[in-house]
């Protein structure tokens, strides 16, 4: 968003709303911590267990949906993926037998994503070493009042912009 003000001259001119110190700190410090959290995430994925962040979120959403099975689109939604990335996400995952596509039964057209038994023993394997590397870095370096704060500003944040971007 811009700031428009007309000039004595009478030339309407435009000026971004530049952040503040404060405002540019917090901002600064969210995009080098997510990146740094989620490298580290990932780098503990695919030494423990050769997956990556992305592969391992697929994994969960498929194991619980019922029937541990999802339409594409509706597993693309839930990772926010593009249709054809998590095409070849899917893919990979099929390649290693963790996945299976499917017909959807119920009309016939859409595609299925489910979860094979290969693809639930790995994402139990994984999930222990997951989950402690997010405590480690991120749940035990925050009080309970700011994983509070994180919680509340960033479901606000996705149902915003979720609401313009579907």
């Amino acid at each position: 968003m811009t700031t428009v003000h007309t000039e004595s001259s009478g030339r309407t001119v435009s000026e971004p709303r530049w952040l503040t110190p404060a405002q540019q700190r917090a901002w600064r410090a969210y995009m080098d911590g997510h990146q740094r959290l989620m490298a580290a995430l990932n780098r503990q994925l695919q030494h423990d267990s050769d997956l990556t962040i992305a592969e391992y979120r697929i994994l969960v959403l498929l194991s619980e949906a019922p029937d541990c099975s999802l339409r594409m689109s509706e597993l693309a939604d839930g990772v926010l993926s593009s249709r054809s990335k998590l095409t070849h996400q899917i893919r990979r995952l099929e390649e290693q037998r963790m996945v299976r596509r499917n017909t959807c039964l119920e009309d016939g057209r859409g595609v299925v994503a489910e979860l094979t038994d290969e693809g639930m023993r790995r994402l139990a394997a994984a999930a222990p070493g997951h989950v402690e590397a997010v405590h480690r870095h991120f749940i035990d370096l925050l009080a309970p009042a700011q994983l509070e704060v994180i919680g509340e500003a960033f479901g606000r944040v996705d149902a915003e912009i979720g609401k313009h971007s579907g």
